[in-house]
């Protein structure tokens, strides 16, 4: 019952007005010692400054059509804070238990839209023959129910400590053996992007990239974007799961969630890092992707549970697909000439 009536309660915050969210979270805040004041106006003017940096450094990609060989998806600080939490990857009641619930929604998400793209089916393992990259896998959360579904899976992930959780997790299944496997790498890394790395290595190979509850840590996006382009088949999707940039998500993800009832460890989140869909959609674009969907989340404290919701103004789900080039397009496909040979 406390449950449901705290999903009204959640619903009821996504439709009000700003103004009056903040108002309710400037209550609780100031009875938790916040100052809210000071807050959003330090709030405002890193978000001034970021927007600044962000436009002159997309202004240079422009100009110059290349990207530095030094940029990388990597934050250093993110680095050492999973780094403490890599062991607790399969606590479903510790620190990722909304991870762990959240794949309620993003494998059917992931799984239909992919069926939908791809029309060749194989009851009982619906993905077979695909193969996903899945970014920034943590200790392999996403890609074990991706691999159960029949796909071949690559998860990739800087920290080795998680790499070593997601490996000493999926051993326990055999039937994980040949569908999952894991990298320690970032994504430019694979792509051929980072300085040193061979190029070409990831190029072209994948049907799938998924990024879920990634991009929010990561420390460039136009790079990030360019890579999940190379590594990404004409045709591709790409599936992000994310939260948006509003005073909202500030007031639910970082004070309240963080600050207030604890339900992640502080500092987990940074509100600079966040994107709003229309943003993403942009910066997918701009790579040569074209966004099918957006859909709003919501996740429940007290039930513990997530559900779709209209409002995009904390958490969203996004699939793109990488646009075919016109020329390939036109060209005939393999199964075409078997067709042509059986006729």
């Amino acid at each position: 019952m406390y449950s449901n009536k705290f999903g009204r309660l959640m619903l009821g915050l996504c439709s009000r007005k700003p103004a009056a969210v903040s108002g309710a979270v400037r209550r609780a805040a100031g009875r938790s010692g916040f100052s809210w004041t000071a807050v959003c106006q330090q709030r405002t003017l890193w978000l001034q400054r970021s927007d600044f940096l962000e436009m002159e450094k997309r202004a240079v990609i422009r100009q110059t059509g290349s990207r530095s060989a030094s940029q990388t998806t990597v934050d250093p600080s993110e680095l050492k804070r999973f780094q403490s939490l890599a062991s607790k990857w399969w606590d479903e009641q510790g620190e990722f238990a909304a991870l762990h619930a959240m794949n309620d929604l993003r494998v059917p998400f992931i799984r239909d839209n992919l069926l939908n793209v791809h029309r060749a089916r194989h009851p009982g393992k619906p993905l077979a023959g695909l193969r996903i990259l899945d970014v920034g896998c943590g200790g392999g959360l996403l890609t074990e129910p991706l691999g159960r579904l029949g796909a071949n899976v690559l998860g990739i992930d800087p920290v080795e400590n998680s790499i070593s959780t997601a490996q000493l997790h999926s051993s326990y299944d055999p039937d994980l053996r040949d569908q999952v496997s894991y990298q320690v790498c970032t994504l430019e890394d694979l792509s051929g992007e980072e300085e040193g790395g061979t190029e070409g290595q990831g190029a072209a190979q994948f049907d799938a990239v998924v990024a879920s509850e990634v991009v929010e840590h990561l420390a460039d996006l136009e790079t990030f974007a360019f890579c999940c382009s190379s590594v990404l088949k004409p045709g591709g999707s790409l599936f992000i799961t994310t939260i948006n940039k509003t005073s909202l998500s500030y007031a639910l993800g970082i004070i309240v969630a963080e600050q207030i009832l604890r339900i992640v460890p502080s500092g987990t989140h940074d509100w600079e890092k966040f994107i709003s869909p229309e943003e993403l959609e942009r910066l997918l674009e701009s790579n040569g992707f074209s966004v099918q969907s957006v859909q709003g989340m919501l996740y429940n404290p007290l039930s513990g549970g997530w559900s779709w919701t209209n409002s995009t103004a904390i958490n969203y789900a996004l699939h793109a697909v990488k646009l075919k080039d016109p020329a390939e397009d036109s060209s005939p496909h393999p199964e075409d000439h078997a067709a042509a040979a059986h006729s």
